[in-house]
């Protein structure tokens, strides 16, 4: 019996023991793996305020730090005559969108195949000009021939006509009987314009865009005014097969001869599949360099001190921009084959809810 007794005893202090063990063992995890506190924890605002300023604070510092490290390790290699230490790259939704196999490639010899017998070479080979009938929706506002208004100053060879109660498959007979190269229709809603359907002639194809931000020529601040010259184009950023074919289609509704003594610029930048279009006047002017000028006011002294001729500062050439406008956004939301058809028309590519599941794929 006693034995029996001083067994449970000591199985007792063993339970005990190893209850403390894990106390302690708990404790020093706990310790360990403190959660951070963050602003948002906190219910006091006062206190969150606080707690925030402090965490942007020390980020700002960190930052501080960081910017003066490279400056010294770049001067370090310039004294030396060493490379300069590679600067990182940001990283941003552009560059760390998703592959996409339709990537245009510079050695694609398939897609410029494509480009001699696709429906936009003649104009873009210039074997004819293009030529581009405007006209609206059949219940419009007083914004939508103001938009069609100000693209008739931008894109050259472009007539206006008002819808009425003509249907569009109409129009389209009777733009290719007068040889136009393509139609652009403004559509409103609620005294706003909100779309742009482009239809290419004879053969298609129609693009359909989601059209917001506009802001006219007369809201513009301190716009320029635009000459009668013939426009340069710029297509930026165009850069799958889809991409390509929307940019080609744009193409095709300017001259292929700029005329440069206008000095004016078309923009049209795509970046997440949205389509900024931009209307700028350029000029050049010649200015003295800041950090020549600098230099030279620290050496007057020494100049002066040895009697030398005061050097004539170098000069650089800048460029200044002046907006024309309009100014809008443009979304592509599907593109069709042949001209506009909504009933036995077959799309090429149409824009669904389910593709917007990545914000890192783009297709254009």
């Amino acid at each position: 019996m006693g034995r029996k007794r001083d067994r449970e005893a000591g199985s007792d202090d063993d339970d005990t023991s190893k209850k403390h063990s894990k106390k302690r063992t708990t404790d020093v995890d706990q310790v360990s793996v403190k959660p951070q506190l963050l602003p948002s924890m906190i219910k006091n605002k006062e206190k969150r305020s606080a707690v925030y300023a402090k965490i942007k604070h020390d980020k700002k510092l960190e930052k501080k730090k960081i910017a003066k490290a490279r400056e010294a390790a770049e001067n370090r290699a310039l004294e030396l005559g060493e490379e300069l230490p590679p600067r990182k790259v940001p990283r941003t939704i552009e560059n760390t969108r998703e592959a996409d196999e339709t990537v245009c490639k510079q050695d694609d010899e398939e897609l410029f195949a494509g480009n001699d017998a696709d429906e936009f070479s003649s104009v873009l080979n210039s074997e004819r000009p293009p030529k581009v009938l405007m006209t609206t929706c059949r219940f419009n506002s007083t914004r939508g021939p103001a938009l069609i208004k100000d693209l008739l100053t931008i894109i050259p060879n472009a007539d206006y006509y008002k819808r009425g109660t003509y249907d569009l498959k109409k129009i389209v007979d009777y733009a290719n009987n007068k040889e136009y190269t393509s139609i652009i229709v403004v559509h409103t809603s609620r005294r706003e314009p909100d779309a742009l359907l482009i239809i290419g002639l004879p053969n298609g194809p129609t693009a359909h865009f989601k059209l917001s931000n506009l802001v006219l020529h007369k809201d513009l601040k301190n716009h320029g005014n635009p000459t009668g010259h013939k426009p340069e184009l710029v297509l930026n950023n165009f850069t799958t097969r889809l991409g390509h074919r929307v940019g080609r289609l744009i193409q095709s509704l300017f001259p292929q001869d700029p005329e440069f003594r206008g000095r004016r610029v078309v923009t049209f930048h795509n970046q997440r599949d949205f389509i900024f279009f931009r209307h700028h006047r350029y000029i050049f002017e010649t200015r003295e360099n800041k950090q020549i000028v600098a230099s030279k006011k620290k050496d007057d002294k020494e100049e002066d001190d040895n009697g030398e001729e005061e050097k004539t500062p170098k000069l650089k050439v800048i460029a200044r921009l002046q907006e024309c406008g309009p100014r809008f956004t443009l979304k592509l939301t599907s593109l069709q084959h042949g001209t506009f058809d909504t009933k036995g028309g077959e799309y090429e590519w149409v824009h669904k809810p389910e593709m917007d599941t990545s914000r890192r794929r783009f297709f254009l």
